[in-house]
């Protein structure tokens, strides 16, 4: 699959774009049960300080894990997932050939329940030598829409400097621009059909708003760094033994 020179251009313009029916929904349905799965054995194990932080309520009161990390290693649908040519062969035309998926994450949204996620930059997270060499997809497993917290870009943001970030004191790992400079970015919703993805440069500032709808709003975000982009300046720390190399050498 090749992206059109006119979504190029939006990528290169805006810093993200979003590209509808990259997935049927049924192959979205069958990720969203492995995520199911692997969700309900998660709880299973969690203690009540591990709940205090990993879960959140629905409106129905029940508890639903907010997200979890690196399914790209973790679980064979979704490895198979980050290294499907038609998700790799649009990376590639935007970073350049060869590239690992570093970090992923399944975020789950839960109905009246899923929280909002402050603004940020990503290349912050991951402070590569060359800021244009990584890129995040975004897979919607289902429809992500303004109601139920899509994403949302400050367009050209990405053509700036990466930002400082904070953390609260009672979530060191939320790292996030500061509200009093996250205020002057006016932030465009960019919702996402089932099975679509959404682009998005590192340096693009992005957040999502709460699930205030009765759908879940799941999906699954893949990190691609171009092979020869090293980390130098990273705000995390990140396992290479979970890195996945998904072309080049």
């Amino acid at each position: 699959m090749s992206i059109s020179p006119a979504d190029l251009e939006r990528y290169r313009r805006a810093g993200h774009v979003t590209l509808a029916g990259i997935f049927e929904p049924a192959e979205m349905d069958a990720a969203i049960a492995d995520a199911v799965a692997w969700s309900d054995a998660f709880i299973a194990g969690l203690d009540a300080a591990e709940r205090q932080w990993y879960l959140e309520e629905t409106d129905g009161g029940v508890a639903a894990v907010r997200k979890l990390d690196n399914p790209h290693h973790h679980r064979p649908t979704f490895r198979r997932l980050a290294a499907d040519l038609r998700l790799l062969d649009v990376v590639e035309q935007i970073i350049g050939k060869g590239v690992t998926v570093y970090f992923s994450q399944i975020f789950f949204k839960p109905p009246h329940g899923g929280g909002p996620k402050p603004v940020h930059q990503d290349n912050f997270y991951f402070g590569p030598a060359d800021l244009d060499g990584l890129i995040t997809v975004w897979i919607a497993l289902d429809a992500a829409t303004v109601k139920n917290g899509c994403l949302q870009f400050a367009d050209g943001s990405h053509r700036g400097s990466v930002l400082a970030h904070e953390a609260p004191a009672d979530s060191p790992f939320n790292l996030q621009i500061p509200a009093a400079v996250a205020d002057r970015h006016a932030m465009r919703p960019a919702p996402v059909p089932k099975g679509g993805i959404s682009l998005h440069h590192g340096t693009t500032l992005h957040q999502s708003s709460d699930n205030r709808s009765a759908d879940w709003r799941r999906a699954c975000a893949l990190h691609y760094v171009r092979n020869d982009n090293p980390f130098v300046t990273p705000a995390l720390p990140y396992d290479r033994d979970m890195a996945l190399q998904v072309s080049g050498h």
